[in-house]
């Protein structure tokens, strides 16, 4: 069967369901660094290295695990992901030391990139062709809302419980939905198998790459100010705890709204011409956060909110479009296609903090902004690039 007899949209609300739990259980460590590292009397630079282990072994697991899980079935590869991310995470609240700890997050990972992409790729099996985009859209939102409402509440219980009870509530929360799956996801969904083959093809196919890399390219334009947003909140507009909060609700808000909006988007004015939009729109407002260093002074809050809330939406209606980009281009390694491009997104969150550190270390937080912009017009250029070879195909 191609599709689900009428469940589809069930389907999607469980493995929007399951990105949620993942993404929970990756992104929670941002709110528990403090009491983790007073637990374990490291630095908070160290307990930092969590996230940048998570995201190199996904860059690094993803596109490989699902070339070599490609002949299982769809909802067997499903359960078998989230169960393991929960084991992993499991580990993670029982290990003893940091470098067991650090190892478990490599588990965790590998979880995380089974089963993101290979959602997707069911999500866009259950639907009809004209509603892929909101269906795709729809499996990410989880994603989404794990940042905005999964990590504040793990960051609560960290500070109430302890930080091992947050990692155990992923574990409590990941239970049930692997039972949901098993139920909801329908048997025999056909698709495309996969080899390492497969993977090893795509990776030769520089047409095929060059589309896959705008990820990490639109990605690292908005992480050049993304990254450091916090310290220009605190540093040039002069925000402490609550409105440095306050601000990042915002963005998380526009994010939640914007996830949706690109997939009603992609459906109808078609990818290239959504992610054409969303790219211009980030040459365009992400400088205006320079604005303090031209005029030497702050920018008042309800137009810091209105311009945070605007930037969050359109950067973040990226990924259906994206996606859907990038499952007309490769019908036949849809799922490898996918977890290349997941692993792109992490290459994108690292290109843009080391491109916007090396702009703080040379001239400040002034220019961040400005730079940001720069970094998304040659974001711009390497869609257009894609586009044109794929043409010449």
């Amino acid at each position: 069967m191609s599709r689900s007899d009428g469940g589809d949209r069930h389907v999607i609300t469980v493995l929007s369901a399951g990105n949620f739990i993942i993404g929970m259980g990756a992104f929670v460590v941002i709110g528990i660094l403090v009491p983790l590292s007073d637990d374990f009397a490291i630095s908070h630079a160290a307990a930092g290295w969590m996230m940048t282990v998570y995201a190199m072994a996904y860059a690094v697991l993803s596109p490989v695990l699902i070339a070599l899980t490609g002949e299982l079935g769809r909802r067997r590869l499903l359960m078998f992901a989230l169960a393991l991310f929960a084991f992993g995470t499991l580990l993670s609240a029982l290990a003893p030391t940091v470098t067991l700890l650090f190892a478990s997050r490599i588990l965790v990972a590998a979880g995380a990139g089974l089963f993101t992409p290979a959602s997707a790729a069911v999500a866009a099996l259950v639907s009809a062709p004209e509603q892929r985009g909101r269906a795709l859209a729809q499996v990410v939102f989880g994603l989404t809302l794990a940042q905005v409402l999964g990590v504040p509440v793990g960051s609560f219980i960290a500070y109430a419980l302890g930080w091992r009870a947050s990692f155990l509530l992923v574990v409590v929360l990941a239970l049930p939905c692997i039972w949901l799956i098993a139920r909801i996801v329908p048997r025999g969904l056909q698709f495309q198998p996969t080899r390492l083959g497969t993977l090893g093809r795509a990776l030769l196919d520089w047409r095929m790459m060059l589309a896959v890399s705008f990820t990490a390219s639109f990605i690292g334009s908005i992480n050049v100010f993304y990254t450091y947003f916090a310290a220009f909140l605190a540093k040039i507009q002069g925000y402490e705890r609550n409105g440095v909060t306050l601000m990042l609700l915002i963005f998380g808000v526009g994010a939640v709204l914007g996830n949706l909006a690109g997939g009603w988007m992609a459906d109808r004015l078609g990818p290239v011409r959504t992610l054409a939009m969303l790219t211009l729109s980030q040459v365009v407002l992400m400088p205006l956060y320079s604005y303090p260093m031209v005029v030497g002074g702050g920018i008042s809050f309800a137009l810091l909110a209105t311009l945070t809330f605007i930037w969050s939406v359109f950067g973040w209606s990226f990924m259906a479009a994206q996606q859907l980009r990038l499952l007309a281009r490769a019908p036949e390694a849809q799922t490898v296609v996918l977890a290349l491009n997941a692993a792109a997104i992490y290459v994108g969150f690292a290109m843009g903090a080391a491109y916007g550190g090396a702009v703080i270390e040379a001239y400040g937080l002034g220019p961040l902004g400005i730079s940001a912009g720069l970094f998304a017009a040659l974001a711009l250029v390497h869609l257009f690039a894609g586009e044109s070879a794929a043409k010449e195909r």
